[in-house]
């Protein structure tokens, strides 16, 4: 696993659920995932294609994605609110935005695919080519976890960095 291309994301993620739960966050867990992901709360899977291919799922207990809905609006939103989803989608834009500056600072050629959002109880395994990590962020709202599966290709998308 390269970890160049996976430190942007980590860094991001600190950074974003930082910036949006504010609060301290800490890596609780790390582990290599050998197995289907079983996703935990609210999901936000985004494919990462090019010279970097797979994908980044950020999973969010629902009392995360309420606080962050909380702070986007400014006015308290219960952990059952429809619209939870659109906050972790948010989430996830600003973490993939920051990660893709970092790793088009290092030269690295690909597109990102919009965030959607993921409802299967499953998430997605890593392959024999494509490793999977999953970190777990202790945040002062909940659990986040963030599960990255890339590999390098060196198939590149054009003379264009990724937007």
């Amino acid at each position: 696993m390269r970890m160049d291309l996976i430190q942007p994301f980590i860094n991001s993620a600190d950074a974003v659920l930082a910036q949006n739960l504010r609060g301290r966050i800490q890596v609780d867990e790390v582990t290599m995932q050998e197995y289907v992901y079983q996703l935990q709360g609210i999901g936000a899977l985004i494919w990462i294609s090019g010279e970097i291919e797979g994908h980044v799922l950020l999973d969010v207990a629902p009392s995360v994605a309420a606080t962050v809905a909380t702070t986007f609006t400014g006015s308290p939103v219960p952990e059952d609110d429809p619209t939870l989803g659109e906050a972790v989608l948010e989430l996830a834009n600003q973490l993939i935005g920051n990660a893709v500056t970092a790793l088009n600072d290092q030269g690295f050629r690909f597109r990102v695919h919009p965030p959607s959002l993921h409802t299967k109880a499953e998430g997605l395994p890593g392959t024999e080519e494509t490793e999977s990590l999953l970190l777990c962020f202790q945040t002062t709202g909940g659990k986040a976890y963030l599960n990255v599966a890339l590999r390098y290709t060196g198939n590149q998308v054009g003379t264009a960095a990724a937007h």
